[in-house]
């Protein structure tokens, strides 16, 4: 399927951020395997395919990374500042879902990433792209809680 339109067409993606439901929460992150960012940490995530949902696209790219299949992914918010990504312009609708530790222990890298891990909130490495205002509005809503 190919179109050509005189207006700009960006790319669409989503991140993930799955949190530990503990008193004291962790995010899983994944280490990037490629550029841009290569050997930083991010939330799992991607670009869409051209015939899935944005919901779809959030339940494949965090299996294809982590190993991890949650079905009950909500949306938190779209960011689209038209610089959040070196590769050219992307608008990234993130997801979110709580899980327990004992889930969260199935974590496997894949696909994208060279390594998975969790990470106290407080305690976060230097996150790719704008992940790091993306966690602290997550912070803000407390929708890890």
């Amino acid at each position: 399927m190919t179109y050509s339109y005189k207006y700009p067409r960006p790319a669409v993606t989503v991140d993930i951020m799955l949190f530990t439901n503990e008193t004291d929460p962790k995010v899983l992150l994944i280490e990037r395997k490629n550029p841009p960012f290569q050997g930083n940490w991010a939330f799992p995530g991607g670009f869409i395919e051209p015939d899935e949902t944005l919901e779809d696209a959030a339940k494949r790219e965090l299996k294809e990374e982590t190993g991890m299949m949650i079905h009950n992914l909500e949306q938190f918010k779209t960011y689209s500042e038209p610089n959040r990504d070196p590769r050219g312009r992307t608008i990234s609708t993130v997801f979110y879902a709580k899980i327990t530790p004992d889930l969260a222990s199935r974590v496997s890298a894949g696909d994208d990433a060279a390594k998975a891990d969790w990470f106290l909130l407080e305690k976060l490495p230097d996150l790719a792209f704008d992940h790091q205002k993306i966690i602290n509005e997550a912070k803000i809503n407390k929708i890890f809680k």
